[in-house]
């Protein structure tokens, strides 16, 4: 799968950790091709069974992603804004239903669209530096790959109107205090943190992190009382895997459980 071109993209395969470096200097912003090769790329992963974790970073070390090039927006052609934002819906929808743990390892601005394919994955890790800000609303625009949905459900209506209404841009400080991203580190640091929580990742089931996943996000957009049912039949869903009987074994056996993914 590593030797498969994605626009934009670079894959790497690390033990059971996909990274993914967005790489279309000098600010990594996305492209229609980008975005419609992220789409292939996460379900190329998802069909692969060895791979458990993704780990998603910018080229260089100023930006993670600047969104979409402004340029595509200047003359007002509204088919050509539909496809895009199409094209943004379905690379961070994917992203968001990728079946493992997907990490964004913020290494410096995440601005607009990339704010959002950051806010697209389970968890988000920022260098000291790093700056993130939607600013679409000062060009007369509107964050249309799920920023208005995901960051509030993340720091809470306040914040969120304060960066998208206002346009404030927050450092990575204040995006650990009000929850935007879940830990800083030092500068040229990120990647190996990610690494390492990735590692934690592959002592886990992937049936079970896949199950969890499904009902962590789906407390978003269903009530309480609609998953607790759907809860317990998916632990029982486990029943049927190799991972449940591999797990449970090697705990009594007191040895390292080895992950079928199956």
């Amino acid at each position: 799968m590593t030797d498969t071109i994605y626009t934009n993209l670079r894959l790497e395969i690390v033990g059971h950790t996909a990274i993914v470096t967005m790489a279309n200097p000098p600010a990594n912003t996305w492209t229609g091709a980008a975005l419609r090769d992220l789409t292939r790329l996460v379900q190329d992963l998802n069909a692969d069974k060895n791979i458990y974790s993704l780990v998603l970073t910018g080229e260089g070390e100023k930006f993670f992603c600047a969104g979409a090039d402004l340029k595509l927006f200047a003359d007002g052609d509204k088919v050509m804004a539909r496809d895009m934002a199409r094209r943004f819906g379905e690379a961070f929808e994917t992203l968001s239903g990728f079946r493992g743990v997907s990490i964004a390892a913020i290494n410096g601005y995440a601005m607009g669209g990339g704010l959002e394919c950051a806010l697209a994955c389970d968890l988000r890790i920022a260098e000291e530096h790093a700056q993130m800000a939607l600013p679409e609303a000062a060009v007369g625009l509107l964050p249309c790959a799920g920023g208005t949905q995901n960051l509030p459900w993340l720091v809470g209506e306040g914040w969120a109107k304060r960066m998208i209404l206002c346009g404030e841009r927050v450092t990575a400080d204040t995006a650990l205090r009000i929850g935007l991203v879940e830990e800083v580190v030092k500068k040229g640091e990120v990647r190996q943190r990610a690494l390492a929580l990735a590692e934690q990742v592959a002592k886990q089931s992937p049936s079970s992190i896949s199950a969890c996943k499904k009902l962590i996000q789906g407390a978003r957009s269903n009530p309480l009382a609609n998953l607790l049912p759907v809860e317990r039949e998916l632990f029982l869903d486990l029943f049927d895997t190799e991972d449940q009987k591999e797990g449970v074994n090697a705990f009594l056996q007191k040895r390292p459980a080895v992950w079928s993914n199956q």
